[in-house]
This record gives C-alpha cells, sequence and structure tokens, in this order.
C-alpha cells in the first residue's frame, strides 16, 4: 500500500519518526500533480493541480497505517468533504525522471480551504520544515 508525502510525513520530517518509522518497507523520491502551499501554521498543503509536486512515495506492508495517517490529518470518510482539514485521494505518481511509479494514497487540502488558512503558493513544488 503506497502513500505519496509531501510535508511533515517525509524523511527527516518531525512526523516520519512518529508515524513511519519502522513501518515503511521501501520510501523514493517521487512527484505527483499538484499545487503546493506552505501554511502559516508550519505544514504545507496539496491541491489537485497540473503542477510538479515534490516528496516520497513510501510504501507499507500494513493499510492499517491509514488509520493513525487519517488522525493525523484530520480526514474521515463519513464526513462531507468540507468538514476535513485533509482529504485522502488515490492519484497516479511518477519517479522524478517521469516514469509512473502507480497509483498512491495522497492527503489533499480544498482550494478553498488552502485560501481560508492563509497558503502560500510553493512556486517550486517543495517545501521542508526549514522554509
Amino acid at each position: 500500500m503506497n502513500v505519496f508525502v509531501y510535508g511533515t510525513l517525509k524523511p527527516g520530517e518531525v512526523n516520519y519518526q512518529k508515524y513511519c518509522a519502522g513501518r515503511v518497507v521501501e520510501a523514493r523520491k517521487a512527484i505527483a500533480p499538484g499545487k503546493l502551499y506552505a501554511l502559516p501554521m508550519g505544514y504545507p498543503a496539496m491541491t489537485l493541480g497540473d503542477e510538479k509536486v515534490h516528496g516520497y512515495l513510501l510504501s507499507f506492508a500494513d493499510a492499517a497505517i491509514l488509520t493513525a495517517l487519517d488522525d493525523l490529518e484530520d480526514y474521515d470518510s463519513t464526513r462531507p468533504i468540507s468538514e476535513n482539514l485533509y482529504n485522502r485521494q488515490s492519484i497516479e505518481i511518477s519517479a522524478p525522471m517521469g516514469l509512473s511509479l502507480g497509483w498512491a494514497w495522497v492527503y489533499l487540502m480544498t482550494p478553498e480551504k488552502v485560501y481560508q488558512l492563509g497558503g502560500i503558493c510553493q512556486l517550486d513544488g517543495c517545501w521542508n520544515s526549514l522554509s
């Protein structure tokens, strides 16, 4: 089971150790189509789009990880999209050179929520906790 991460769940970032370390079978640099924003709270948001968002494709042996990630991302599949902070969706992920790596879960924010929270577009498609 694959999850594309672009923020605090990337290797070396604050939530990787707590949620992913010891559970990740493989971590590969990857690119997803979308648009990336830095939020004033110190973490990023991604929306659907045509630009490139740089992150990692994390492979997990156990799909139960989604329960913990859903909690972290304030996602509940039974709530309306507008009531979630992030919404989990499956999108196609690519290797940095463009080869498809298949489909993976990603946590996306609605453009309305990004605007409401004061998101700043990251034109290079990269986020890290030091930026």
